[in-house]
Order: structure tokens, then sequence, then C-alpha cells
């Protein structure tokens, strides 16, 4: 699937319905970049949007370079992080 971008077209609406605490987070946030509600609200949601149909992307490889990533896969030098593992275990601000 490829999304390319065409010739630019007039601005269209987009209506959406947030409660106050979402709409008072996302103003806080407009606040600190001196930016208003409308572009934050649009850059947000098409980086999310790239991030979803990027993570979507099929990659073809041959025998041979999967058997690296495998390969790479078991060896997991990350497990003996215990930096990173410590990082990891941390509960996330945002649950």
């Amino acid at each position: 699937m490829s999304f390319r971008t065409k010739k630019r077209e007039h601005p269209v609406s987009i209506q959406m319905r947030v409660d106050t605490i979402e709409r008072d987070l996302i103003d806080a946030a407009v606040d600190l970049l001196g930016t208003d509600r409308s572009s934050f609200i649009r850059d947000a949601a098409c980086k999310r949007a790239k991030e979803v149909l990027f993570e979507r992307q099929l990659l073809i490889v041959d025998d041979k370079a999967f058997d690296r990533f495998e390969q790479a896969l078991e060896q997991n030098a990350l497990k003996d992080n215990k930096c990173l593992q410590r990082l990891i275990s941390n509960p996330v601000l945002w649950s």
C-alpha cells in the first residue's frame, strides 16, 4: 500500500470532539510549543498515521539475510543489559 502525496489542494475541515481533560492536555502542550491547537493536532495525527503505515510495511529478504536476522534475535545481547532491564521494568507515566 502506498500513500503518495498529491498536488496540494485546498484545506478540508476535520471536526472532532474531546473532553475537557483532553483539550486541556493538548492546550498545555500547545502553549509550551508556542503553536496553535490545529497545527499541533494535525502534526500529531500525521506523525501517528506515518508510524502506523510504516509498521505495516512488508519486508522481503532472501534466506541468507533472514538467517542473519534470526541469529541476531537468538543472540539477544540486550537480555544481559542490566541498565536496559531496569529501564523497561519501570512503569510508564501514562498508564
